[in-house]
C-alpha cells in the first residue's frame, strides 16, 4: 500500500492449482509460486541473499501461524505475522527464544479495525 514492499513470491493457497492461479494473477514469476509454505521457505532460503525474499508475511488460518513462523526464523527470514501470534503460550515462548537466538525480527500485526 505504501509502495515500499514488493511481492516476489508466495504460497497462496493450500490447493497447488489455486496457488498457481493466484500467483499468476499477481504477476509472480512461475518459479516463485509455491504450493506450500514449506516449499517456499526451503527454496527461497537456497537463493542468494540478494535474490530471495526479505521476510515472510504469515496470513494463514489462526491455528497455523506457529509452524511457518518458526520455520522461517530457522531458515533466516524475518517474520510478519497476523494476530494471534500463536495458539499457546508455549509456542509464543518458543518464537521469542528463536528471535533471541537469531537476532531476526518478528512483527505482530492487528489488521482488523472494526
Amino acid at each position: 500500500m505504501d509502495g515500499l514492499i514488493e511481492l516476489v513470491c508466495g504460497a497462496l493457497n493450500s490447493s497447488p492449482e489455486a496457488a498457481k492461479e493466484s500467483g499468476r494473477a499477481l504477476f509472480l514469476p512461475e518459479e516463485r509460486i509455491y504450493s506450500s509454505y514449506q516449499e517456499m521457505i526451503e527454496k527461497e532460503s537456497q537463493l542468494p541473499e540478494d535474490q530471495r525474499m526479505d521476510f515472510v508475511s504469515i496470513v494463514t488460518p489462526n491455528s497455523v501461524h506457529f509452524e511457518p513462523a518458526i520455520m522461517a526464523l530457522e531458515k533466516g527470514f524475518h517474520v510478519v505475522i497476523e494476530k494471534p501470534m500463536t495458539f499457546t503460550l508455549n509456542e509464543a515462548k518458543q518464537l521469542k527464544q528463536k528471535v533471541e537466538e537469531t537476532g531476526l525480527l518478528l512483527l505482530l500485526t492487528h489488521t482488523y479495525t472494526g
